[in-house]
């Protein structure tokens, strides 16, 4: 015999629970109906008979059933009808005791009136119990349903999954060609991969195989042909070399035409490579200039070499960009408003050996970019508009000695750009009208053996710029025209011993310059033509065993110049032609200095009462 089929079982059910719920509810009209038979029929026995045929009937039906069905409908389903009894018989108990348990009054005659409220509660009955058969019947029903769509929605993920597989394996195998063009279409293959993959994992997987070939070795551009013809297999006798006359100008031209042969196709073979190159380039920044899934991802360009490429704009707003060991060796690469605003991007160790570089207008709003250890021996590396708010910039151990790195214009607003222990020995690095208003800029222990560095007409108007510890042999720094109006610059314990540093024309009106415990030992120092009026600029502690430093025409108006404790023991320091009130602590450095070494205005020859440098102030209240 084959199964029950859920139909089958729930009438099995029916029977089985809701005719007995049914006879216990219509029991008093069962007995009302055995008074009407004639007293010589058994009626227990017809209702015996009556169940056997009903049983009978459903035992046939059962028999001829061909489809099969789960056990647990049933279950469930006589399950939920017990809870729903109990549930009912619960609230009328509960009702019940709240009534205070009143006695049931059993009628003794059966009414049309309670005939019908019998016949209504039976019916009730079986409709309720028919219910919550059905309720779980639809119950399990939208159970399957939702199984057979999760199923079908995993085989179609499996099929997407699948094809993304059969797609991908199709690109890169053909970004392996030894045709450019076919690596060409491969490449776009891939970039549309990335657009249409169905999770991160896969998109950050074809990322990661665009960034691999681009750090497949790269050779440069070809040189040209010297033209020189071989020289090995020179004739030696006489007969030899009157033999070669006549083929020499012949063989010198046909090895002449075939070296130029072989560097025009090698010139075609790099030219196309580069297109390659410089298509995954161009493709990740327009990707990321929008917001796509390219975005928030890994990119990892370690030790790539970079001819050229166009980023502009781009925003790297999470995962690591590595360009760590990158060399930027010609045409331009520009990372023009680009927006750095989270994660981190790295350029350690990279050489920048010529092109250009630009981070013109770049954004630099959180997370942290790093030139540690980087080298600039030529080409221009350009930060002109660029602004740092809140970010981390470092330059830790860089070696600038050629070439140009430019923060030109600039906004520094906020975070930290690190030139800790840079070395400058050749080249230039421009802050040229650059704005500090915020956050923190440090050359401390960085070395000037050379080069220039400039911050002309550079805007102090807030943040900290400290030169502490840092020495300055040869080369020349530049503060001309710069305006002093808030923050703080300090060069405390910097050596001066070669080179030019140069104040001319700039205006200190507020904030602080700090030169304590500086040493001059040669070289030239110049404030000709500053402003002092405002702020406060100390030297104390400084000593001048050397060079030159010089206030010609400088103007001590206002604000606060200390050279308490100040040693001058070399060479001349001028403020003959200086303009303004004598700066503290001067006219006892000029008592202590060596004879002629210290010339200042006669008029700064008296004392008034209020030229006491801060540095005696405090020895006194000390005392």
């Amino acid at each position: 015999m084959r199964s029950l089929t859920p139909r089958q079982w729930t009438g099995i059910a029916l029977t089985v629970v809701a005719l007995p719920a049914l006879t216990v509810a219509v029991w008093p009209l069962l007995v009302f109906l055995r008074e009407l038979f004639p007293s010589g029929v058994s009626v227990g026995r017809g209702l015996v008979i009556a169940s056997l045929v009903v049983i009978v009937a459903v035992a046939a039906n059962l028999i001829r059933t061909r489809k099969q069905t789960s056990f647990r409908l049933w279950s469930l389903i006589l399950t939920a009808w017990v809870v729903a009894i109990g549930a009912v018989a619960g609230m009328v108990v509960l009702i019940w005791l709240v009534l205070g348990t009143p006695g049931l009054d059993l009628p003794t005659a059966l009414s049309p009136k309670a005939l019908d409220a019998i016949g209504t509660r039976a019916f009730a009955v079986v409709a309720g119990l028919g219910g919550v058969a059905l309720l779980v019947i639809h119950y399990r029903r939208q159970r399957t349903t939702e199984a057979d769509a999760d199923r079908a929605e995993r085989a179609a993920a499996r099929e997407v999954t699948k094809l993304f597989n059969e797609r991908f394996t199709t690109a890169y195998t053909e970004l392996g060609s030894e045709h450019a063009a076919v690596r060409l279409g491969a490449v776009y293959a891939l970039a549309h991969l990335i657009d249409d993959a169905p999770s991160e994992e896969e998109a950050q997987m074809v990322i990661d195989v665009l960034c691999a070939y681009l750090r497949m070795p790269y050779e440069p551009r070809p040189d040209e042909p010297s033209g020189q013809s071989d020289q090995s297999g020179l004739p030696t006798t006489a007969v030899d070399l009157g033999q070669l006359r006549g083929i020499e100008p012949d063989v010198q031209r046909e090895k002449q035409q075939e070296a130029k042969e072989e560097h025009q196709r090698k010139v075609l073979e790099f030219e196309a490579s580069q297109q390659v190159r410089h298509t995954i380039i161009r493709i990740i920044g327009n990707r990321l200039r929008e917001d796509t899934c390219w975005r928030g991802k890994n990119y990892d360009f370690t030790g790539v070499v970079f001819d050229g490429g166009d980023l502009t704009g781009a925003h790297f707003s999470g995962g690591t960009v590595s360009f760590d060991g990158a060399r930027f060796s010609g045409g331009t690469m520009t990372f023009a408003m680009a927006q750095f605003s989270g994660g981190k991007v790295s350029f350690d160790d990279a050489w920048f050996s010529g092109g250009k570089v630009s981070f013109d207008d770049a954004w630099f709003s959180g997370g942290k970019v790093s030139f540690d250890d980087a080298r600039f021996s030529g080409g221009k590396v350009s930060f002109d508009g660029a602004q740092f708010s809140n970010r981390m910039v470092t330059f830790i151990g860089a070696q600038l000695s050629g070439g140009k790195v430019s923060f030109d214009d600039a906004q520094f607003s906020g975070g930290t750009m690190a030139f800790a222990k840079a070395q400058f020995s050749g080249g230039e690095v421009s802050f040229i009208e650059a704005q500090f208003s915020g956050g923190e800029v440090s050359f401390g222990r960085a070395r000037f053996s050379g080069g220039k560095v400039s911050f002309a007409k550079a805007q102090f108007s807030g943040g900290k710029v400290s030169f502490a510890g840092a020495q300055f042999s040869g080369g020349k720094v530049s503060f001309t025209r710069a305006e002093f109006k808030r923050g703080a610059v300090f060069f405390d314990g910097a050596r001066f011993s070669g080179g030019t540093m140069a104040f001319a024309g700039a205006r200190f009106s507020g904030g602080k310059v700090s030169f304590i415990e500086a040493q001059f030992s040669g070289g030239t120092m110049t404030f000709a033509r500053a402003q002092f009026s405002g702020g406060t600029m100390h030297f104390i502690g400084a000593r001048f065993s050397g060079g030159t430093t010089t206030f010609t025409k400088a103007d001590f108006n206002d604000g606060k110049v200390d050279f308490g404790w100040a040693g001058f023991l070399g060479d001349l320091d001028d403020f003959k032609r200086a303009r303004g009130a004598c700066p503290a602590g001067l006219r006892k450095a000029r008592e202590q200095a060596t004879p002629g070494v210290l010339l200042y205005p006669a008029a700064w020859e008296h004392r008034s009462g209020d030229e006491t440098s801060a540095s005696e102030a405090t020895t006194s209240s000390g005392s």
